[in-house]
């Protein structure tokens, strides 16, 4: 689905990414760690090809996510931590736009699921953070994308939002599809993911088997970035 070799990304004297490789395969779900500016916003923009290495190599689906990057984001569900959503539009327009950009079907499903039934004519500067996020989760899993890249998906939900959130996550899997996401809730990680990849200071540190345990998680989380 997507691979990192060697990568290297460097913001003039800043290395923010140093020889980092990582694979996710089919049906994975990968909790993606790091402190604030670790890495992981860079690594998912380097995965859509919105960035390029300085070195080193990314494959999404087997190809360069820059030079093919027009095919394969219809492959693609992406939800940044602060989504850049058209707020002057409602609701229904703009996840229609969505459904237009990326050919797709049917989006009224997703509605139902994610609780955006009665805000469908609400403008989206009028909603909350939480309900923006929810827009934001919708429009990217419009399609049914193969992949989906989550920059802290559950952010200014409250509890049982973020529940609910999680579970679409899980049901995913499901279906066959990846889920790489990153987040600062510990205790998502040990609910959702199957797997688990620690970034710090711009190099891989863990990438592997999510350990099992209530807290253990967080354990790991902070021996490795102490």
């Amino acid at each position: 689905m997507l691979s990192f070799k060697n990568v290297v990304k460097v913001f003039g004297s800043k290395t923010a990414l140093n020889n980092v490789s990582f694979k996710i395969d089919k049906a994975e779900i990968v909790g993606f760690l790091g402190l604030n500016g670790a890495g992981k916003t860079t690594s998912m923009r380097l995965s859509l090809g919105i960035q390029k290495p300085v070195e080193g190599e990314v494959r999404l689906f087997g190809k360069d996510p820059v030079e093919n990057r027009a095919v394969l984001m219809g492959r693609i569900g992406y939800l940044p931590e602060n989504n850049p959503l058209y707020t002057y539009l409602k609701v229904k327009e703009y996840l229609d736009f969505v459904k237009e950009i990326k050919g797709a079907g049917s989006y009224d499903d997703l509605v139902a699921k994610i609780g955006l039934e009665d805000r469908l004519n609400d403008k989206i500067e009028n909603l909350s953070r939480g309900y923006k996020q929810r827009v934001g989760l919708c429009a990217a899993l419009i399609g049914n994308p193969d992949l989906l890249i989550l920059d802290e998906p559950t952010s200014g939900l409250d509890p049982l939002e973020q529940e609910k959130i999680r579970e679409i996550i899980k049901n995913e899997q499901k279906k066959k599809r990846s889920v790489i996401f990153s987040t600062h809730i510990l205790s998502e990680v040990e609910d959702v993911a199957d797997r688990l990849i620690v970034i710090h200071k711009g190099e891989i540190v863990y990438d592997g088997k999510k350990p099992k345990g209530k807290g253990s998680v967080e354990k790991l989380f902070k021996k490795l970035v102490k």
